[in-house]
């Protein structure tokens, strides 16, 4: 079995854009998605991009956290969650160290069995200029909204974005694959898998299903990246 890093994630947003630079993207991070069964568990929930969590998500704005497994679904209390400052290598030029501030979630998993995390926030709104918003469009390539405003003559107009985000991770507890891959949260947007990860190997295609309000959605635009591919982006590459 090839041991690999599993992470699908969705963010909602209305007036449909997808991100700003100031949302940011959110995700779930471990050491190792390979769990044992009955034991601690630690989870990042990173909220900036694969090397850096800009700021901790506070409590309020957590509308659900739900674990599922072989024993059904279970949300985390409050007190599961803390907060921690994450110090980089690299110093600035007054030598003190950088922070990396996030959001740590640590649980106790259970019977062996495909997982699934998730993180669901409440919205936030902003008012912006058609200039900050036309920027963020084409920052985060959202090309479908960029030829929308441009064929209704609104290039330029300013625009209040709303925004939230629903994120997922799926674990795998012990040796037995299960069928908890597939569970939907039933936040407003997600993916659900339709193979579980974990039964694939190299080069095989992993199908998802994209839903909004539980429905499927298609003609969506709907970016990928990883770890390795960040990096080569970082590099020049893509």
């Amino acid at each position: 079995m090839v041991n690999r890093r599993v992470l699908i994630s969705a963010a909602a947003l209305t007036l449909a854009i997808v991100g700003t630079a100031r949302a940011h993207t959110m995700f779930l991070k471990l050491e190792s998605f390979f769990l044992e069964p009955n034991s601690g568990a630690i989870v990042q929930l990173i909220n900036g991009d694969f090397d850096l969590s800009y700021n901790t998500i506070t409590r309020d704005r957590m509308l659900d956290v739900s674990l599922v497994g072989p024993e059904g679904r279970w949300h985390p209390p409050e007190s599961a969650w803390r907060d921690s400052a994450i110090y980089e290598l690299t110093e600035d030029a007054e030598g003190e160290k950088d922070s990396i501030d996030t959001s740590v979630l640590e649980f106790e998993t259970g019977a062996s069995g495909t997982y699934v995390l998730g993180v669901s926030t409440a919205a936030r709104v902003f008012d912006l200029s058609g200039e900050d918003f036309d920027g963020y469009l084409v920052h985060d390539g959202i090309e479908d909204v960029i030829a929308v405003r441009a064929a209704q003559g609104r290039t330029g107009e300013a625009a209040t974005e709303r925004y939230s985000k629903h994120v997922k991770a799926l674990l795998q507890v012990g040796s037995t694959r299960s069928d908890g891959f597939a569970h939907e949260l039933g936040y407003p947007i997600e993916f659900v898998p339709l193979d579980n990860p974990y039964e694939l190997r190299v080069g095989d295609d992993l199908r998802v299903r994209l839903l909004r309000e539980r429905s499927p959605l298609a003609n969506h635009l709907v970016y990928a990246s990883s770890e390795r591919h960040h990096s080569h982006d970082d590099e020049g590459g893509h």
